[in-house]
């Protein structure tokens, strides 16, 4: 089974260990806790969950590997990956839509995504437009329609004057 990208580690949070964490998964509830255990890039051997807990909104991992902040450190950055889950499978990566041409819903070319933005609210899809420019579309259905991974593209529908912010 192909694994996914489920969070990118951030700083260390206090000092028994726990680390932010960048959550790329949408079950969080399901994927982080005690016990459950991570591929990591770059290597740093699998990582197995200790604690989990939010904290003010943001996701707090503590893991076995680490148990102090100086150790908590030394895994920033780091990639934590685990096998798809049912939840998932409607799920969109990073890697799956970076340099992917976003096109209107009448085919005629936007630009190309450059990054996937993941927020509380909403995600955001960063766009290079045509002309160089850089627009953030909201990534939900009434904005983004359709992602054809097949087909290689994805079809935006923005509301008039969305792409002309920041101008």
């Amino acid at each position: 089974m192909d694994e996914v990208l489920v969070a990118r580690i951030g700083k260390p949070h206090g000092l028994r260990g726990e680390v932010t964490v960048q959550v790329h998964t949408d079950v969080p509830e399901e994927r982080f806790v005690s016990g459950a255990t991570f591929s990591t890039d770059p290597d740093r051997g699998p990582l197995t969950v200790r604690a989990a807990r939010v904290h003010n909104g943001i996701q707090l991992l503590a893991f076995e590997e680490a148990l102090d902040r100086t150790a908590a450190e030394g895994l920033r950055g780091t990639r934590l990956s685990a096998p798809a889950v049912d939840d998932e499978n409607d799920a969109y990566y990073e890697d799956d839509l970076v340099g992917l041409p976003v096109v209107d819903t009448a085919g005629a070319s936007i630009g190309s995504v450059k990054a996937l933005i993941s927020r509380p609210a909403q995600d955001l899809l960063e766009v290079e437009l045509a002309d160089g420019r850089t627009a953030y579309l909201p990534f939900v259905e009434q904005i983004v329609p359709e992602v054809d991974l097949d087909a290689g593209r994805v079809v935006a529908d923005p509301p008039p004057g969305l792409l002309d912010l920041g101008e």
